[in-house]
């Protein structure tokens, strides 16, 4: 609870407001905007309590209207604002819904079509000690809303309480009574269009998950730069669609593309202050609509369909979507963060607050507030977008961005817990792919490996012996050979397959992979932040040059890790994700946290596919993703046994040192820097869609990570007869395999710092 002199202080600032002249709005960005002439209410009809949202349908007697409804626990009244434009004006409409059913306030309202902007006014106590904090002055969003016309640019007005009180230790106590609807963008009501059958199974790819390969891309940054996209799409659905934009992704091989958050997102004031916008767009506010910004072909309601069109063009293309999803906390941060749509409609409902001290906010994601997903309204908001977005949308899974988070009871990560048991029964959500980043900041976070079958999850343990390996970090080999291998030791229990780890070396959080050879030191000056946000934690070198360099020694090196980086990726057991525009060298200049940096340091550099030196990472990348797609071995659907399953004593993976011979448990401890993994192509488990036993070729991978060459010596019978080159990351150019053959026993050279890739022969 707050002190005596905090109340003390609130109650002095009220009595000034109360006894202060009202004057005009202040202004926003220069400029006044003029509040919206309120009309007469409209006729409301009772209406129905579901579904939530807002629904173009026929009532009564069939005429044509909208349904809308919203869950408010503990709210006194509820007014629907619908705004419509009447010459240069804008006039509000407020439709009381006196309609409540189980703490659910409905309406139907005639006449209402689709393209009608709207929003909420909902009343209630102030009173943040208690952590209500409702506020009619401030025009709320639909949780529901499909569409949202307009953006979030925070100025004063949109603030339950008065941001800029002197005292900022209790300005989130002092009510601020200024209409906010001018400021605010407005939820747009949708037409329901999309046929029963539209997505249906046979009309999706269906990848299965031990096939797939993730590609996390970023709609806007993805495409802005394309020149084989028109201008007016680039940075749109529209864009991503487009047939130039199609064909990259289709000749690199990738399987799913991972779009970062396309859930309609608001920028941070702390942002907007510094002439900056949220590029990345962790900051949800609709968890239904698609974010506007991103539509080519408008934002009252148009953007719905062009998502639609885009989704179907991937999926024409053989190409899944999946998308990344910030269910774990919203835009309206903590005590002193706007009120947009949660915070006014229920704060404690909505909201994890701290016990004993409900004006503040539990806070597990480090972004202010947490979503109180045990609360069953809350549970099924959550739900009901994740369907919406599968049913009506056509997406084939997501990525839970902080998914510890969702999975926490009243405080510990329970895997047990209301979130997961409804997802692992649900007949639509447990048939997608679910990906979880298995962790949040708050206590117990971290829980890489815990999550139960259905779900993958983004390893970090791989990222980060990978990272260290190549970097030299390593002090032996042991934990390597767990990431290569599927990481066993983490996912091997309770029925989990080697395709619960999700492999990445790099993702949108942190260095690029060209950045990753090339920095030491993080460089987010661009931020605004004195270079003190992004983790120091990078794992990186910069191959003995801080940044770019003219030094062709260097670059080579760095051209020769990028190799080695990509090569050991997809050659991993597990599914590999990479970010759009590794495969060609993109940079983000030395920026590890590039969320705000919407220009050229996030923006793929399409130019660079076609440069000397990039373009060869490029066709290496294709290449080994065309070798996997086609060798079973490198797609395990279960686990490897490392026992023999033939009299001859051959093992489905075996692994070996230097010295042609199998590796020891001395040799797991010893300090070394190479290692090399043999994997068997026969009796692999599982068999083809026609019931016949799955055969593949055998390979051998030799992954060096050491200065100097290495003499090595290739195992002999019965592991093979012979070995034929297939990938030399030494190496420049990768257009067709070496085919250089050399006979069991035989030694082969390693050069320093790289991976050869050799099919076995056993005749």
């Amino acid at each position: 609870m707050s002190s005596a002199s905090e109340q003390g202080t609130v109650r002095e600032a009220r009595a000034k407001e109360r006894a202060a002249p009202e004057g005009p709005a202040p202004a926003v960005n220069g400029s006044r905007r003029a509040a919206a002439r309120v009309a007469p209410t409209r006729p409301v009809w009772p209406g129905a309590p579901t579904p939530l949202g807002a629904r173009f349908k026929a009532g009564p007697d069939g005429v044509a209207g909208t349904n809308f409804a919203l869950w408010a626990g503990g709210a006194e009244a509820v007014e629907l604002c619908l705004f419509d434009t009447e010459g240069a004006g804008v006039v509000e409409t407020r439709c009381p819904l006196t309609e409540l059913t189980h703490e659910i306030w409905h309406g139907f309202v005639p006449g209402v079509r689709p393209g009608q902007r709207y929003g909420y006014r909902v009343h209630g106590r102030w009173d943040p000690w208690t952590g209500a904090r409702w506020n009619p002055a401030k025009l709320l969003l639909d949780p529901y809303a499909r569409a949202v016309d307009g953006d979030f640019t925070l100025p004063a007005e949109v603030y339950g309480h008065v941001r800029d009180w002197p005292q900022q230790h209790v300005a989130d106590t002092v009510r601020d009574d200024r209409d906010s609807a001018p400021y605010v963008p407005k939820g747009v009501v949708v037409h329901d269009d999309a046929p029963d059958d539209e997505w249906a199974d046979d009309r999706r790819p269906k990848t299965p998950w031990a096939d797939s390969v993730i590609y996390e891309l970023h709609v806007r940054g993805f495409t802005k730069l394309h020149p084989g996209i028109p201008e007016e799409l680039r940075g749109t659905y529209a864009g991503l669609a487009h047939p130039a934009a199609l064909e990259h992704l289709v000749r690199l091989g990738v399987t799913a593309v991972e779009l970062m958050p396309v859930h309609q997102f608001a920028h941070e004031d702390h942002l907007l202050r510094r002439g900056l916008r949220n590029y990345w767009g962790y900051n949800s506010i609709g968890y239904f609509a698609p974010h506007a910004a991103y539509a080519a072909s408008g934002t009252a309601g148009q953007q719905v369909g062009e998502f639609k069109r885009m989704v179907r063009a991937l999926h024409e293309a053989g190409i899944e979507v999946i998308l990344d999803v910030v269910y774990n906390h919203t835009a309206e941060a903590g005590e002193l963060g706007p009120t947009l749509s949660l915070k006014g409609i229920d704060n404690r409902g909505y909201y994890r607050l701290q016990p004993g001290d409900a004006r503040r906010y539990a806070d597990y994601t480090g972004c202010g507030n947490t979503l109180q997903v045990v609360q069953p309204h809350v549970l099924r908001l959550i739900t009901d977008s994740l369907r919406y977005w599968v049913t009506e949308m056509g997406v084939d899974g997501f990525r839970f961005d902080l998914a510890a988070a969702l999975a926490r009871s009243f405080h510990d990560v329970d895997m047990l817990s209301p979130f997961l048991a409804v997802i692992a029964q649900d007949p639509v959500l447990r048939r997608v792919k679910l990906i979880a980043e298995p962790w949040d900041v708050g206590s117990g976070g971290y829980q890489v490996g815990a999550f139960p079958p259905l779900w993958t999850e983004w390893n970090d343990r791989y990222r980060g012996a990978v990272r260290d390996f190549w970097r030299g970090a390593l002090p032996d080999v042991r934990d390597l050979g767990y990431r290569l291998s599927g990481s066993s030791d983490l996912y091997a229990w309770g029925g989990r397959r080697p395709y619960a780890s999700v492999n990445f070396v790099t993702a949108h959080d942190g260095f690029t992979l060209r950045d990753l050879v090339t920095y030491e030191r993080k460089h987010n000056e661009a931020n605004g932040e004195g270079n003190r946000d992004g983790s120091d934690d990078n794992r990186s070198w910069n191959c003995g040059a801080e940044g770019e360099t003219d030094d062709e020694g260097v670059t080579a090196l760095r051209r020769r890790q990028l190799r080695n980086l990509m090569t050991t990726l997809l050659l991993s057991t597990g599914v590999p994700m990479f970010v759009a525009g590794d495969e060609m060298g993109r940079t983000q200049r030395g920026s590890n946290n590039a969320y705000c940096q919407d220009n050229e340091i996030s923006w793929v550099d399409w130019g660079l596919r076609d440069e000397p030196g990039w373009r060869e990472l490029f066709a290496l990348t294709s290449r080994l993703m065309e070798l996997r797609h086609r060798h079973p071995v490198l797609r395990r659907r279960a686990f490897f046994s490392g026992r023999a399953h033939s009299a001859d004593g051959l093992r489905d993976l075996a692994w070996f040192t230097p010295r042609g011979t199998e590796m020891t448990e001395a040799d797991w401890y010893a300090p070394a820097a190479t290692l090399g993994m043999y994997l068997s192509g026969r009796d692999i488990p599982g068999r083809d869609a026609r019931g016949a036993p799955v055969a593949d070729d055998s390979f051998l991978a030799i992954l060096h990570a050491a200065e100097q060459p290495l003499d090595f010596v290739l195992p002999g019978p019965p592991w093979a007869r012979s070995y034929e080159v297939v990938v030399d990351t030494a190496l420049e150019e990768q257009e067709a395999p070496p085919g250089t053959v050399h006979r069991a026993g035989a030694t082969v050279t390693v050069p320093g710092r790289s991976v050869l890739l050799l099919r076995v022969g056993h005749a």
